[in-house]
């Protein structure tokens, strides 16, 4: 007992020591907030409970800001979710009250996915394509663009848009892969995403899963499993994963969410190794952020972090800086 105590405290004191060395920085909101998007017009889905939340945002060909929001609770068809994604465009990531540009994508159940159950979209560009990850409800799909703005979405071998899922439990209908976020480094794509453990499906966790061509995925490795924020429950503790490498310091820095509404909660982790940001432990924490679902936006040698708004009613923005 006493030779594993010391060891473990020579492991601390390394993990200490190669984090002095690295500079740790932490994310700082070093701006007021502005709304680039509001509670929007859905015509005839539109709901007096509807609420924008997960979201992602990226520059088209033409130069214009895209963003596109997870819709939920609002009138479209669904039987376990009414879920669709709409759309708004900025000239400038500070501009405010950006353009609604209308819903962009309605389920497509012909194609597998599940009704009412689009979520979560994130776009990354390479070789001047875009390509746009989202979760249908049970899976993370893929779909593709010239332009940043128009996507078709990208059919496989079994004629449907699905990349893989995670626990497919039968018959439970639940989300069990969702809220996509894509980084490359080399030749490596790694997705990460949100699910629940393999024995309990109250109990979240984010993912990630490796690709030399966004086709084929490894098996999941479980990256984060964070404990609950002030009573809520352990399934939303790791939600929303995003990660943003910084290269000075070698470090992938990785923002999760465990709490929506008007007292929010993202914790942010940096960690030497992108597919491991502690299992039930503090060992990587950074900080705390009082944001929910952020998405990180490095642009002309600028940071911004996008938020979902306190009231669940929009999308809003702020400057971001490392100290």
């Amino acid at each position: 007992m006493q030779k594993n105590i010391i060891i473990a405290l020579m492991l601390s004191v390394g993990i200490q020591c190669l984090y002095a060395q690295q500079k740790v920085l932490t994310p700082t909101i070093a701006s007021d907030w502005w709304v680039i998007g509001g509670n929007p017009d859905l015509g005839d889905y539109t709901s007096d409970d509807q609420q924008p939340v997960d979201f992602g945002i990226w520059q088209a060909a033409d130069g214009t800001w895209q963003l596109w929001s997870c819709i939920r609770k609002t009138k479209c068809p669904g039987e376990h979710t009414q879920r669709l994604l709409h759309g708004w465009e900025g000239k400038s990531l500070t501009d405010t009250d950006w353009t609604p540009k209308g819903v962009q994508w309605l389920a497509r159940t012909d194609l597998g996915e599940v009704e009412g159950g689009m979520q979560a979209p994130y776009v990354i560009k390479e070789d001047n394509f875009y390509y746009l990850f989202y979760g249908d409800w049970r899976r993370i799909c893929l779909a593709k663009s010239l332009d940043g703005k128009n996507f078709e979405r990208v059919i496989d071998g079994d004629g449907e848009p699905d990349l893989f899922t995670e626990h497919a439990f039968e018959p439970y209908p639940n989300n069990t892969a969702r809220d996509p976020m894509v980084i490359k480094q080399g030749n490596t794509y790694y997705c990460y995403y949100t699910s629940h453990t393999s024995t309990d499906v109250q109990d979240g966790a984010a993912y990630c899963r490796t690709s030399l061509n966004m086709k084929d995925w490894s098996s999941s490795v479980m990256v984060s499993h964070t404990a609950p924020y002030r009573g809520n429950s352990p399934k939303y503790s790791d939600e929303c994963p995003h990660v943003v490498y910084m290269p000075e310091s070698g470090l992938y820095y990785f923002f999760v969410t465990q709490l929506y509404g008007m007292d929010p909660q993202t914790t942010v982790y940096a960690s030497p190794n992108p597919m491991y940001f502690g299992i039930d432990s503090d060992q990587y924490k950074v900080c705390t952020l009082p944001v929910a679902a952020p998405e990180i936006i490095h642009h002309e040698g600028e940071y911004y972090i996008a938020s979902c708004k306190p009231e669940l009613d929009g999308i809003m923005m702020a400057k971001l800086e490392w100290k």
